[in-house]
């Protein structure tokens, strides 16, 4: 990776950007990248997975109009893949990440070159800021802002500077660093980042989540869709939590807990059957709760959030279960959730 970075010179900084069918949005995701505010060199890499409408021909077009831009072939589609595709051909100093569907900070390159100097922390991110715009992502957004819909994780919080564990947003490196750890793995479709994030610390090196870098993003549209995508999310994360039992914080074993509770109030032997229906009784009177103590959007979007809940810790549940079948049980981190 190195000995093609020096023979094709140094930039400051590297983004890195997969790119699949983006023909609606890439020209908004350039302009936001080229209306950052950095005072260096920067390249732009967009990995396209062989995209099928025209997203290659704008990127074409926009590469002969700014020569900081640069596509490259990602012949395996996937995200991971792409990473590293981009990582390979970086000539940067620093390595950012920033995706297609999300709008940064012009200062997002500039805090996070920053904050990486001093050389305390080797990960700088930013909280994801919900911003939906249809009828659904609106209410998704909603939940996002809620305990209930972010699951404990760190990462949601914009404020201050935060200790992040693996829930990570993006992100500003090194390239050395991200080098030296091998990149993305690619076995991983889903959570590559969350993957990452383990290894960097188990490498004792520091994430941190700073406000400066928080950026806003457009949540799924439609129940199915938000359906499918936590059920992604939940397993893979079965397979991070295998191979890094440590990343796997107490709040994450509640949605599967959830699923075996609803399974056994069906299934179960009749005492455990009361007592799965109770605790899946006290469960809806959570989700009304906080559902009702959410101040913002309309009657119908608040009414509505229950449903949102539920699609959100069922699907990644039944996920991390389903990736507990595939992958393995990550007994190691069951053994942990115990010992603490």
């Amino acid at each position: 990776m190195t000995e093609a970075a020096d023979r094709n010179g140094k930039v400051d900084v590297s983004v890195l950007t997969p790119v699949l069918n983006e023909e609606v949005h890439v020209r908004e995701t350039v302009a936001a990248m080229q209306a950052q505010r950095f005072d260096g060199e920067v390249e732009f890499l967009f990995m396209d997975g062989g995209s099928q409408d025209a997203t290659r021909a704008i990127l074409d077009r926009l590469a002969a109009q700014d020569p900081r831009i640069r596509v490259i072939d990602n012949p395996a589609q996937g995200i991971p893949q792409g990473l590293n595709v981009g990582l390979r051909n970086a000539r940067g100093t620093y390595v950012a990440r920033m995706d297609a569907h999300t709008h940064y900070p012009p200062e997002y390159l500039a805090r996070g070159v920053e904050r990486l100097q001093p050389g305390d922390v080797a990960w700088v991110a930013g909280a994801p800021i919900p911003a939906g715009g249809g009828k659904w992502s609106r209410r998704v957004s909603i939940a996002l802002r809620s305990p209930l819909g972010v699951g404990g994780s760190p990462k949601w919080v914009a404020g201050v500077e935060r200790e992040l564990d693996t829930g990570v947003f993006g992100g500003v490196w090194r390239r050395a660093t991200l080098e030296r750890l091998g990149g993305w793995d690619e076995a991983w479709a889903v959570n590559e980042d969350s993957e990452l994030a383990a290894r960097f610390r188990a490498a004792n090196m520091r994430i941190v989540g700073l406000p400066d870098l928080a950026a806003r993003y457009i949540p799924r549209d439609s129940i199915p869709g938000l359906a499918r995508q936590y059920a992604r999310y939940g397993l893979y994360r079965a397979k991070t939590a295998r191979r890094h039992p440590q990343s796997m914080r107490r709040s994450l074993w509640l949605p599967p807990a959830l699923v075996a509770t609803a399974v056994a109030a069906l299934a179960g032997p009749a005492p455990l059957r009361r007592a799965a229906r109770a605790g899946l009784l006290i469960y809806a009177a959570t989700l009304a709760a906080a559902s009702a103590r959410a101040d913002e959007g309309e009657v119908s979007d608040r009414a509505a959030l229950p449903v949102i809940f539920l699609t959100m810790h069922a699907s990644w549940g039944t996920g991390f279960l389903a990736g507990a079948v595939r992958f393995g049980p990550p007994v190691a981190a069951l053994r942990q959730l115990f010992r603490k």
